[in-house]
C-alpha cells in the first residue's frame, strides 16, 4: 500500500532523528567535526571496535549526516556539510534548556558552581587582536596539531597543573575544546577558577570557530 507524500517525508526526517539517537554516533560526529578521519582513527578516539564503528558510520551515512571518500585502501569520513554541525549544536541547546539532568551534569563539571557566561567567538577574535587574552586549547595534542586557534596554548586536563606556572595570575583565560558535546573546556575552566584565575570557556569549539571563517593554524609535519 502506498503512503502519502507527507508520511514519506516524515519517514525520511525520522531517519535523521534515529541516526542521532545513539551516544556512540554523537561521539563519532564530534570526532568528524574536528576534520576528516579514517575508520581506525574514529574507532580509537571513540573507544569503539572497528566493526561497531563501521556499523554506526553506515547509519550516519544513510541519514546523509556524513559522507566518505576512498584514499587507497582506506575509507575517509567527514561531516556532509555545516548543517550537520548546526544540528549537533541545536540538539545540545534543546537538551540544556529543557532537561534538568543535563543542567545537573554541567553544574557538576563546574564543581557545583554556576558556570560563567561563555565568551563569544567574535569577542575572542577582538581580544586576540588586542593581545589581551590567553587562549587554551584543551584537546589532545594530535587534534591541536591538526588545527587550532592561532596563538592558543595546548594542554590537556592532565597537563593543566604543569601549565599553571606559565599563566599570569591576572590574565584572562579562554578555554575551548571540540565543540557542542565536549566537556574538557568546562572542566578546565572549573579547575582554573578554583585556583583563583579568571577563566571562561569559548562559546563553541574549534569546529564552530572554523565554520565562522576564522583563521586556524596547524603544526608543521
Amino acid at each position: 500500500m502506498s503512503i502519502s507524500p507527507k508520511a514519506a517525508l516524515l519517514e525520511e526526517y525520522a531517519l535523521v532523528a534515529r541516526a542521532l539517537s545513539a551516544p556512540a554516533r554523537l561521539s563519532i560526529l564530534e570526532q568528524l567535526a574536528q576534520g576528516e578521519r579514517g575508520v581506525e582513527t574514529i574507532a580509537e578516539k571513540t573507544g569503539l571496535t572497528l566493526a561497531n564503528c563501521s556499523q554506526h558510520l553506515q547509519q550516519l551515512r544513510r541519514a546523509a549526516l556524513v559522507t566518505s571518500r576512498r584514499e587507497g585502501k582506506s575509507v575517509i569520513y567527514r561531516l556532509t556539510d555545516a548543517k550537520t554541525l548546526a544540528l549537533m549544536d541545536l540538539l545540545r541547546i534543546v537538551a540544556e534548556r529543557n532537561l534538568a539532568q543535563v543542567e545537573r551534569i554541567l553544574r557538576g563539571l563546574s564543581g557545583g558552581e554556576e558556570a560563567p557566561e561563555p565568551v563569544s567567538r567574535a569577542d575572542l577574535a577582538a581580544r586576540l587582536a588586542e593581545n589581551s587574552v590567553i587562549v587554551l586549547d584543551v584537546r589532545p595534542a594530535d587534534e591541536y596539531a591538526a588545527g587550532h586557534i592561532p596563538g592558543a596554548l595546548n594542554a590537556t586536563l592532565a597537563e593543566l597543573e604543569q601549565m599553571l606556572v606559565m599563566l599570569p595570575p591576572d590574565a584572562e583565560i579562554v578555554a575551548y575544546c571540540r565543540g557542542p558535546y565536549c566537556v574538557y573546556a568546562h572542566q578546565a575552566v572549573a579547575a582554573l577558577r578554583k585556583r583563583g584565575l579568571n577563566a571562561r570557556r569559548l562559546d563553541g569549539g574549534l569546529p564552530e570557530w572554523r565554520e565562522d571563517g576564522r583563521p586556524t593554524l596547524s603544526a608543521p609535519t
